[in-house]
């Protein structure tokens, strides 16, 4: 297991210090928005703005120059929901290191007026690979964020409406004062080799029936997650598998997992040809040598270049795979 394999992973990026001190502080949002060097991170729909692109700008960090737009607090309304999400952390981007980011929701009409052009706004998996890695981790950050705020605005105690608090990292019961704190759900991706050293790819009910991807499934409640690997591996294709090896990490919050990747080997009893797909979520699978992947481009569609899926195969072929469009599941 290397961490160098999770830092070259999209949505495994990050570049701001979350600043978690600050999120008591009495006022918060106030003291934010009077400061004019606080920066604003508009959303809208699980969407961001990207920055207008000029090429003559200073642009060392990146050549691509595609970036979030970060806006003064008067930019922005001062409603709606709001995280706190840190300080920035380089010292090469227009927004001075310590810069504090706010995350912001708007409705339709302010998303509007901010900016007509849809275009403009855009989805996570879209952007992931070209933004640099403090926009890849504000996004994945705020996307993690907003999801479990709109999953968790009453208490699960009572019911009651919960008031958020600690610059939007905490909900908290008016009745009870009980705490709900962001949740993050973990799954499994399991690359799966045989003994020929072949990888084993399923096709999933809800993709389109030539895209193929490693198996992946959610870890259960009081479940190691070597254990995890074991039994959804049996659910998923009908085989035993052994040695689950950790790999890296990458959060999917989509709506809030985070996808923990592993390796292990067909068991030495068990046949290669006993493939049993679920028949629910799994409808084919199938075995690939290297070279037989490298040929399948022609036909089969691979993970889209944000999944920490692709960077698993990539690296167990040993070489870059053609980018593929994105698709639902890590």
């Amino acid at each position: 297991m290397s961490f160098t394999f999770t830092t070259r992973l999209p949505l495994s990026r990050h570049a701001v210090d979350r600043d978690h001190l600050s999120r008591d502080l009495p006022g918060l949002f106030d003291q934010l928005w009077a400061d004019a060097a606080t920066r604003v991170l508009p959303v809208w729909r699980g969407k961001m703005l990207l920055a207008p692109h000029h090429p003559s700008s200073a642009d060392t960090h990146e050549t691509t120059g595609v970036h979030l737009t970060l806006l003064p607090p008067t930019s922005v309304p001062n409603t709606g929901l709001r995280v706190y999400l840190g300080q920035s952390l380089p010292t090469d981007l227009p927004e001075p290191a310590g810069t504090r980011i706010i995350a912001v929701q708007l409705d339709d009409d302010s998303a509007a007026r901010l900016e007509p052009d849809e275009q403009r706004w855009v989805g996570l998996r879209t952007v992931a690979t070209a933004l640099d890695n403090r926009d890849a981790g504000l996004f994945t950050e705020t996307l993690g964020l907003f999801n479990w705020h709109a999953s968790h605005a009453h208490c699960p105690r009572c019911g009651a409406a919960t008031l958020i608090e600690q610059g939007g990292w905490v909900r908290r019961c008016p009745v009870d004062n009980s705490q709900v704190f962001p949740r993050t759900d973990p799954a499994v991706i399991v690359l799966i080799t045989d003994a020929d050293d072949r990888i084993l790819l399923g096709s999933n009910a809800m993709w389109e029936n030539n895209r193929y991807s490693l198996l992946a499934g959610f870890v259960e409640p009081g479940e190691a997650l070597e254990s995890a690997v074991i039994r959804e591996m049996f659910e998923e294709s009908g085989l035993r598998v052994t040695d689950p090896a950790y790999v890296g990490s990458q959060p999917w919050p989509f709506p809030a997992s985070v996808m923990c990747g592993f390796t292990a080997r067909l068991a030495d009893d068990q046949p290669a040809g006993d493939l049993l797909p679920d028949g629910a979520e799994i409808l084919a699978l199938r075995w690939f040598s290297r070279q037989e992947l490298r040929d399948a481009g022609e036909w089969m569609l691979l993970p889209g270049p944000s999944s920490i899926a692709l960077a698993m195969i990539e690296r167990w072929l040993g070489a870059p795979l053609p980018v593929a469009s994105e698709l639902i599941s890590p």
